[in-house]
């Protein structure tokens, strides 16, 4: 990429604001075509957008100037007991602006909405096979995982899921505690007491395209891991990442 673009594309030009506007959810609607490639059916519509910024949801958008290159949509949540959370049920970067700490934005501005109403737990899921993706959440933000859906989309027809079940991890980011604070802030995560490792290629991706069977075998290994340790009690606490695999490093979490 040329320097000027590059400049042209640093995170001091993107600015985050909260979406109000028909106008602005129709071009999240439009982005969610263009990002992940769904068919109508699957499309998050305006309506939804509108009631969840109505009643205690979250909509951001990122933009640079006056285009919106990425955004997110979170709905509000009751836990048994009462206790309210935030599920962030979306969040999508044009594939030009990756790589420029967009998604940790849009996260960061989640968070700091949440905080001043006093809500302290923001959910996702994710798909445990995207790697940069798991780095990002759990050593990034700090989000900790207990929990996995099998298939919990079903199969879509979006090309980054590759005709693969959507199997999930749920993520779990409590972000007033002291060691979310601390990683945010840039300083280095204590190292965790790690009591099993669950590893995926970093070929994934390629063999999600090349070799869907082998894929599904992967997938399928990594379930069985992530239910095995979660039925133990333990959480994945931290991630590893090198060229050739990323590992969930799990443990007790207190």
């Amino acid at each position: 990429m040329a320097g000027s673009e590059t400049a042209r594309m640093s995170a001091p030009t993107i600015q985050v604001r909260a979406l109000t506007t028909h106008a602005e959810f129709a071009e999240a609607v439009r982005l969610q075509k263009e990002i992940w490639g769904f068919r109508e059916v699957e499309l998050l519509p305006v309506r939804l957008f509108v009631v969840a910024t109505k009643v205690g949801g979250q909509a951001f958008g990122a933009f640079d100037g006056e285009k919106m290159i990425a955004f997110c949509l979170a709905i509000p949540g009751l836990k048994p007991g009462g206790k309210t959370y935030l599920h962030s049920h979306m969040l999508g970067v044009l594939p030009e602006y990756r790589n420029f700490g967009v998604g940790r934005m849009l996260k960061l501005a989640q968070r700091e909405e949440a905080l001043s109403r006093g809500i302290q737990l923001i959910e996702w899921t994710f798909d445990p096979l995207e790697i940069k993706n798991a780095y990002f959440n759990i050593e990034r933000l700090g989000a900790i995982v207990r929990r996995y859906v099998l298939n919990q989309y079903g199969t879509t027809t979006s090309h980054l899921h590759g005709g693969l079940p959507t199997d999930r991890c749920i993520a779990e980011w409590y972000i007033a505690r002291p060691e979310v604070e601390s990683l945010l802030a840039g300083k280095p995560r204590q190292q965790p007491l790690v009591q099993a490792r669950i590893t995926v290629p970093a070929a994934i991706a390629r063999l999600r395209q090349e070799d869907p069977k082998q894929a599904r075998a992967i997938q399928s290994s990594v379930s069985e891991q992530f239910q095995k340790y979660f039925d133990q009690g333990l959480a994945v606490i931290g991630f590893e990442r090198t060229e050739e695999f990323g590992a969930y490093l799990l443990g007790i979490w207190e």
